[in-house]
């Protein structure tokens, strides 16, 4: 979060509204704690579409212009909503994080540049700055709608003019709304994350609630023309991307699940943990929670919405969906939890780091010394895609 390809793209504003340049800051934010034999190009919890659903204690960098960019331009310019789903949830569950690699996200303690352990303990309730860049900003520059762009399109009258500053308003209030969600602690254990999953959802909920009244009411006021103008350059920002990507659709990336994301480690969680039967039998009912949340997030809508408040409401439907899920799975997880002891816990919070390396490679001094190069190489190549993608930046 440091290197001056990421510090450098945080701060410019037409770097961060391009959804691809958002990916790779999240990748390289999401992999960078990581050690040992944990390769980020290889992590089922990767999207589709390159970027990360968690930032160490993060769910869902970026949240707000995710929102915006695919209300006002659709799938085929951001399809980066739409990849957050079951596979975030599980990722709550088997985080790819231990402590170690979470102490990274904490500022620095006063007086240590680097800072310790120890420091980072009586540090834990601070709040991580360079994950508050990820959580959103909520200044006009940044966080505020194009509101120049639109107004060049549609040319509207003093009505419609009062209308768009109320919705520009409410913009802003949205990205406050998202932002006062980011995380002020670690999330060190699963039930932790799953809080913090929700609580960051609840948010995001808020704020489309909060951006919905005025979009259509500016909307309404606008006659058929000018409709089809703010229509148009939605499409018109769509058009480059769809080119680059025309097998994909917006069912596909909603609905679809990674391969082996809903395979349970049951059988390690019972050699681990040496399950009571009482245990057994909550795990099994979370096994169940999980796979109900999984088909629940299969639904997806089954054409696209044309307007932008028709695509806010999609927006509202999924978060909605993803509430339910977290809660439906939060339930039962705290319910076998809770019946764990702290050896009991500290063996299912290893599962996830574990779970997280090759399966192809065996364990050693030899294969962890290469491991660890070839992600120390694989981070330049985020920056220079980061460059990259600045170059090419749209606005």
């Amino acid at each position: 979060m440091n290197s001056s390809a990421v510090a450098g793209a945080l701060r410019n504003r037409t770097a961060v509204l391009n959804p691809n340049t958002r990916a790779q800051i999240a990748a390289s934010a999401a992999t960078a704690g990581w050690h040992d034999r944990r390769d980020g190009r290889h992590g089922w919890w990767r999207h589709r579409h390159g970027g990360y659903g968690w930032v160490g204690p993060l769910f869902w960098p970026f949240a707000y212009y995710d929102l915006y960019d695919y209300t006002l331009w659709g799938y085929g310019y951001d399809e980066p909503f739409w990849d957050y789903g079951y596979n975030d949830i599980y990722a709550g569950l088997f985080a790819p994080y231990g402590y170690d690699d979470l102490v990274g996200y904490l500022p620095p303690s006063a007086g240590s540049p680097r800072g310790t352990i120890k420091q980072a303990r009586s540090a834990r309730t601070a709040k991580p700055d360079r994950l508050a860049q990820l959580c959103g900003d909520d200044s006009r520059d940044i966080a505020g709608l194009p509101i120049d762009q639109i107004q060049q399109a549609i040319q509207p009258d003093e009505a419609q003019r009062a209308a768009l500053d109320d919705l520009a308003n409410a913009s802003v209030k949205a990205a406050q709304i998202i932002k006062a969600a980011c995380p002020k602690q670690i999330a060190l254990t699963t039930p932790v994350r799953l809080a913090a999953m929700q609580e960051r959802i609840e948010a995001m909920i808020s704020a489309v609630g909060t951006v919905q009244p005025p979009l259509q009411k500016f909307y309404d006021l606008l006659n058929d023309e000018q409709r089809a103008r703010l229509n148009a350059l939605g499409q018109d920002q769509r058009k480059r991307e769809t080119a680059r990507n025309p097998d994909t659709s917006l069912a596909q990336t909603c609905g679809g699940a990674q391969p082996g994301v809903t395979d349970w480690p049951t059988s390690e969680i019972e050699a681990r943990l040496h399950l009571t039967e009482a245990q057994s039998t909550s795990l099994a009912a979370l096994r169940d929670a999980s796979a109900k949340a999984a088909d629940m997030l299969k639904s997806c809508p089954a054409t696209e919405a044309i307007t932008p408040p028709a695509r806010l409401e999609a927006i509202a439907n999924r978060l909605d969906t993803m509430l339910q899920a977290v809660k439906v799975v939060r339930a039962a997880l705290e319910d076998f939890y809770g019946q764990l002891n702290d050896e009991q816990k500290a063996q299912f919070e290893a599962i996830g780091p574990r779970r997280s390396a090759f399966s192809d490679q065996p364990t050693g001094s030899t294969q962890q010394t290469a491991a660890r190069t070839h992600v120390r190489r694989h981070h330049p190549s985020i920056h220079g895609l980061i460059r990259y993608f600045m170059s090419m930046a749209r606005w």
